[in-house]
């Protein structure tokens, strides 16, 4: 099950992390030196390693394989196993799983539009790092440190998204529920990147015409605050809708997703300061806003027609189709068990039956014997 509040609060981390970043880099290069911005990386960066090597694993195909293994040795018994345990060698499986990210990205429908989506929003919001040095420490002539604060509207903008969430979840389940889950669908998330798209040039242009000196500098840094908003809502239910299409193929997803949008966050700002000395700051930024707001019909198309987009995914009709045959085949699992408990119960016997391995403590609590999918005691 999907904790949303907790995808929020972890991408508000990673969307407050460019702000973050000039607000600590600007006083620490102003007062330190440059060097101490790259200690301070590398420190920070090792407290973060250490954290998640401490965080357990939570992806289901690794916690079955590892109860599968942990059953094999303690019962000394080769016929608990997995559906997930790796039957190819490690090379091939290695190659597979890097291409995979790669193949989705360029063969399925959603991720198409959707990365490259993602992508030039995610660049753009790194050429905030060359524009607003331009605007408020070139031509507002603030210190380094100073500079560095300018950064705080988007910031804002992204907690109040994050403030928000609860009355974004009731909107989000107050569409039509999806009659195959019971819960809504995955759009009913891209209802919420609608209005980030529209908020997003909407800060743009905003920044682009009242960022140069003649206007108070309390108007460029409120103009983050709708900018910072939109990318929030872009990223994480951008994010969400991945998950929830692609299920356990999620991650190859994401990982195609974050591929392209780190390179154009790496190279989108390369031209920002060519951009800004040809246009200057005012078209530099509508320019960028343009093309935010060209983008904006991408959302909304996904929005309207997403059901049909997502079941013309050879790879989604396919996981649904195993979905369907699995929940069957543990319907009849139940069945068998329930119908074996009860004819033990009248018989008045202790007799011993074949054990299960699963994957939802609940139903083991409940049943007795795991019926999830993953790992199985083949009988003899």
């Amino acid at each position: 099950m999907i904790c949303h509040g907790c995808q929020c609060v972890t991408f508000a981390n990673v969307l407050d992390s460019p702000v973050i970043g000039p607000v600590v880099g600007g006083f620490v290069f102003q007062y330190m030196g440059w060097r101490w911005t790259n200690w301070i990386v590398i420190i920070v960066s090792g407290v973060a390693f250490i954290s998640i090597l401490l965080i357990p694993e939570t992806y289901a195909p690794a916690i079955l394989r590892s109860r599968a293994a942990k059953r094999r040795k303690e019962t000394d018994d080769e016929r608990y196993w997995s559906r997930y345990d790796d039957k190819q060698a490690f090379l091939p499986l290695l190659k597979v799983n890097l291409s995979r990210p790669f193949i989705m990205t360029f063969t399925e429908p959603i991720l198409i539009f959707w990365d490259l989506y993602i992508a030039l929003v995610y660049g753009i919001l790194y050429l905030c790092f060359v524009a607003y040095p331009i605007i408020f420490n070139e031509l507002r002539g603030w210190s380094p440190g100073i500079g560095g604060l300018a950064f705080v509207g988007i910031g804002v903008g992204s907690l109040i998204v994050i403030a928000l969430e609860p009355l974004i979840r009731k909107m989000i389940n107050a569409h039509k529920p999806d009659p195959e889950t019971g819960r809504p669908p995955p759009e009913a998330g891209v209802s919420i990147i609608c209005i980030g798209a529209v908020l997003l040039p909407i800060g743009q242009i905003w920044f682009s015409w009242t960022g140069t000196p003649e206007y108070h500098w309390i108007l460029p840094i409120l103009a983050g605050v709708p900018f910072g908003a939109g990318n929030c809502c872009i990223f994480i239910y951008g994010s969400n809708y991945l998950v929830h299409s692609y299920g356990i193929y999620a991650a190859s997803a994401l990982a195609g997703n974050a591929v392209l949008r780190s390179i154009l966050g790496a190279t989108l700002p390369l031209a920002g300061p060519s951009l800004y000395a040809s246009l200057g700051p005012h078209w530099a930024g509508t320019l960028l806003g343009l093309l935010e707001a060209v983008c904006i019909p991408i959302p909304i198309i996904f929005y309207v027609y997403g059901y049909r987009i997502r079941q013309k995914s050879a790879l989604i009709r396919s996981m649904q189709e195993d979905k369907t045959k699995f929940d069957q085949k543990r319907a009849k699992a139940a069945e068998r068990s329930m119908a074996r408990t009860e004819a033990e119960a009248e018989a008045g016997a202790g007799m011993e039956t074949g054990a299960a391995v699963g994957e939802e403590v609940e139903e083991e609590k409940a049943l007795g014997i795991d019926l999830e999918k993953g790992v199985a005691h083949k009988t003899r």
